[in-house]
């Protein structure tokens, strides 16, 4: 209850600040434009997010017949969870790692890479999947993709006035004008970096909830602990091989360890919690 009240909490900050933004940019006008261009970006990612994902990382659908071991864990999870079983795919990358996508529990996807599949031991991926799955009945696939949508709105519309003041486009030739221009470059260098801090405080907060639901679904939490711990070891050393799908920034957030290692430089940058701290919370349970 307390990472959902944070969550709703941070949603409603970054869709505050994005009618912050509008208001500076166009007044009521522009704060009313702004608003409806991110209820039509949600709407499209409402309901094509999933296909997005699952086709940037050229994932593919699996059947029992064809990922037994796979398919199996996922069903076993679903009906456990009282969830409907949701479609299983694969990534073809040798970094080991997984992600669940979908706006609802009757649309949700669960991938994970062929190089998770290697690592890590049977029970070690039923601790994995049933984490994801926890995404699935919490809903934070939806919350997710809500989020990320939302900031990117705020970080197009940031660099359209960052431009727009560099050529004129905002302000005029006077002091007035000339103060204008430097309000608006600070709006939309401060803008983006307020609306990534705000994205990623919800993925690593949803990312602890997930852990604690994971590990009832599975009944095993030290086996996740496991798997954390080879992911986190994995994710950073892994070799990459050819045809490998390489991860994107937009979406690291979505994977069960971050798939950038050294892309951040503090924690306030994170899209996980610390893995340490997620290990040490399993294995208290």
């Amino acid at each position: 209850m307390g990472n959902m009240t944070k969550t709703t909490l941070l949603l409603a900050s970054l869709t505050g600040l994005l009618v912050i933004v509008g208001q500076m940019i166009g007044g009521t006008s522009g704060m009313i434009i702004a608003f409806i261009f991110a209820i039509v970006m949600n709407f499209g990612s409402y309901w094509y997010s999933d296909k997005i994902v699952l086709k940037m990382y050229h994932a593919q659908e699996v059947t029992s017949a064809e990922a037994p071991q796979l398919y199996g864990i996922v069903q076993k999870l679903a009906m456990r969870a009282n969830l409907p079983m949701p479609k299983v795919y694969i990534v073809n990358t040798s970094m080991p790692n997984a992600f669940a996508t979908g706006r609802d529990p009757q649309h949700a996807a669960v991938a994970a890479t062929s190089g998770i599949l290697e690592l890590l031991t049977a029970e070690e991926l039923e601790g994995v999947l049933a984490h994801e799955m926890a995404h699935v009945k919490n809903r934070d696939t939806l919350i997710s993709a809500v989020a990320a949508t939302i900031a990117g709105v705020i970080t197009m519309v940031a660099t359209w006035v960052k431009w727009a003041a560099i050529f004129g486009g905002i302000g005029g030739r006077d002091d007035n004008g000339a103060n204008n221009i430097i309000g608006f470059l600070a709006l939309a260098i401060v803008a983006p970096l307020a609306a990534t801090i705000i994205q990623l405080a919800i993925s690593r907060s949803r990312e602890f909830a997930a852990d604690e639901e994971g590990a009832r679904i599975s009944q095993k939490p030290w086996a996740l602990a496991s798997a954390l711990e080879k992911l986190e070891y994995g994710s950073t050393h892994y070799r990459q091989r050819r045809g490998d799908v390489q991860p994107s920034q937009t979406t690291a957030h979505m994977f069960i360890v971050n798939p950038l290692k050294g892309s951040s430089l503090m924690n306030l940058f994170r899209t996980h919690p610390v893995t340490e701290e997620r290990i040490r919370r399993l294995r208290a349970m």
